[in-house]
């Protein structure tokens, strides 16, 4: 992968469990990474704390509209309640970007039943909120971070990537594969209701089998 195809990617929510440990494996992989937050001060502490984990000036800490600003690739790591006032917020700076929406629908305290919103699923309600020249590609729902935190461990999962616009999805799957794991083309956006409920069968593995990890991989294809 030529990383400098890639200038920058801000993960809006990348002070969390899952965005910050994206953030960890995409820096040690040549990517400029930056994390965003509603407070800037704790991006920035969050920033500071895995650079000095990594023992490296690696990544910055910026508010969710600065970060958005900066980088041409967005990922939306937050929970759902915050997902369209997130977007909102940040709308106006990531036209002609790509969108990857991490983000699951899930209903407390109902964690593992799945839950459809309105929209049918979050991708599809950021693309009708952000408007067609935003590139949304969902992707990264079914990996636990529990798997993602050691960048040096193996992450044995497939990634769902979908999308409407197959140059979006391609650079996604770029990204998953820095990610070190495998990124699967699952087709348009509307599928991304599909991994995105998956999740909740997920949670509802690892309770019932009292693991923390449960995920997914796509057979036959070599």
């Amino acid at each position: 992968m030529d990383s400098s195809l890639i200038k920058s990617i801000a993960i809006l929510g990348g002070t969390g469990k899952e965005g910050s440990a994206l953030a960890v494996r995409w820096a040690l992989n040549g990517y400029k990474v930056i994390i965003g937050s509603r407070s800037a001060e704790k991006a920035q502490t969050t920033a500071a704390e895995l650079n000095q984990e990594l023992g490296g000036d690696y990544m910055t800490g910026l508010d969710n509209v600065a970060a958005a600003k900066g980088a041409e690739i967005i990922v939306l790591s937050v929970p759902y309640d915050a997902h369209q006032p997130t977007l909102e917020s940040v709308k106006d700076d990531i036209q002609g970007k790509i969108l990857v929406d991490v983000t699951v629908p899930l209903k407390p305290p109902q964690v593992s039943t799945v839950f459809v919103p309105e929209g049918l699923s979050a991708a599809q309600e950021a693309q009708t909120l952000l408007g067609a020249n935003v590139r949304v590609v969902s992707a990264f729902q079914n990996v636990s971070y529990i798997k993602l935190r050691d960048p040096k461990a193996n992450v044995a999962c497939d990634v769902l990537v979908t999308g409407d616009d197959k140059a979006a999805k391609d650079e996604v799957i770029a990204l998953v594969e820095a990610a070190g794991m495998r990124g699967i083309d699952a087709g348009s956006l509307a599928n991304a209701i599909v991994a995105e409920a998956l999740t909740s069968v997920l949670v509802y593995i690892n309770k019932q089998y009292k693991i923390k990890h449960a995920g997914i991989q796509i057979t036959g294809i070599e």
